[in-house]
This record gives structure tokens, sequence and C-alpha cells, in this order.
């Protein structure tokens, strides 16, 4: 069993929901973070930082030797980065844009303990399918897109937004789940639970990335 703390830098509640797919016993606590992208930062760049950044702004508040995951998503198109809307008329701007086209996923998550700190990237490839326009302001009406970088939730069951995806279902929610495995066993935490087959039967979603990424 594993003996060390871990502690997730989030307060997202689908973050929480796929970190407990592990079967770990961990603390989840909200990291403030400015999330404004630098000048000239690459979508990459940005959620790398904004990741590792949660991650140490949590560290003051745990004890020694605790193992922290910061994460953060962010949608890009054309490579410009679109995060969460500040107002129903920009999601309306970006759930319009992405209409019909593919688009990426970037999710990071960096893993801290003590003066060790190691990062992974997770990419997707999301296409959009049609909706119509009163298909979005219904859906912005609900208030989920508010929270949201690019402002649409892929697992969203009235609204569906996606056509298609190459990549990892998980990490498009915010947490890629393969990487997180792959990343704690660094530091010598194993999952507990059949994370694979937990992933699957919450998302409904059999992940072609994971014989890639878990070996």
């Amino acid at each position: 069993m594993n003996q060390v703390k871990l502690i997730l830098a989030s307060s997202s509640p689908r973050r929480r929901q796929l970190f407990a797919l592990g079967g770990w016993d961990f603390d989840a606590l909200s990291a403030d973070a400015d999330e404004t992208p630098l000048v000239g930062e690459t979508p990459r760049e940005y959620v790398v930082r904004l990741a590792k950044a949660k991650a140490l702004a949590i560290q003051p508040q745990v004890e020694s030797g605790a193992l922290i995951l910061g994460s953060d998503t962010t949608v890009a198109d054309d490579g410009e980065i679109l995060g969460k809307p500040p107002d129903p008329a920009d999601a309306i701007r970006m759930l319009k844009r992405l209409r019909g086209r593919t688009h990426q996923v970037y999710t990071a998550i960096a893993a801290l303990q003590n003066e060790t700190l190691i990062a992974d990237l997770s990419v997707s490839e999301v296409t959009m399918r049609e909706y119509a326009d009163d298909e979005i302001e219904a859906y912005v009406q609900t208030g989920d897109p508010l929270d949201k970088a690019g402002a649409y939730a892929i697992q969203h069951a009235a609204f569906h937004p996606v056509a298609a995806m190459d990549g990892c279902y998980a990490g498009v929610m915010g947490l890629p789940m393969c990487r997180v495995v792959r990343l704690l066993r660094r530091f010598g935490v194993e999952p507990i639970a059949d994370v694979r087959a937990a992933c699957r039967d919450l998302l409904g979603y059999d992940c072609e990335v994971w014989d890639k990424e878990i070996v």
C-alpha cells in the first residue's frame, strides 16, 4: 500500500472524480494561480507552467514528503489559447468558432514531492459537431460553459458537442489518468484500483491511448 500522502491541487469535481479512479486516499485542495497567458506563450508552455504553479502553490499548506498533483487544461484553435469564457457572450463566441472544426485540448500534470517537480502533457485532437445556434443558446443558459476552457464539457450529455476525438477522453475532461498513473509510478506510487477499467466504466470510452502510455 502507498504510504505517501497524496494531495490533488484542484477544486474541480471532475478532476476529483477522475483521480479517485486510482483507488487512493487523497485530499483535494484548491490551488490559486494567475491563468493569464504570458506574451508569446504557446498552449503547451501555458498548461505546463500552470500545472507546476498549482502544485507549488499547495506545497506550503501540506506536510513534508506529501506528493502533490497539479493540473491544467486549455483548448487551442489555430494555436490560440481559448480559456474559460468570462461571460455568456464570450462562451457563445467560442462555441461558434469551434463548431464543425478540429481543435486541440492540452492537459498538463505536474507531480511535486519536496524538491522534485516533474511534468507531463496530454494532447488530444477534438472535432466538434455542427450544432445549431439554438443548441448553443440552450447550453450557455445552463451556465456549464463558464468554468470550462473552450466553453464546453466533452461529457455533457444534453449538448454532446464532440463529433470525434483522437486522444485521451479523461484528458479532455481535465485529468489524463493514463499519464497520471505513469507519472506517480516515478515517485513509487502504484494505483490501488484497475484504473483502465474504472476509467472505461465511468466514461463509456475504451481509451486507445492507454497501451501507448502504460507499459
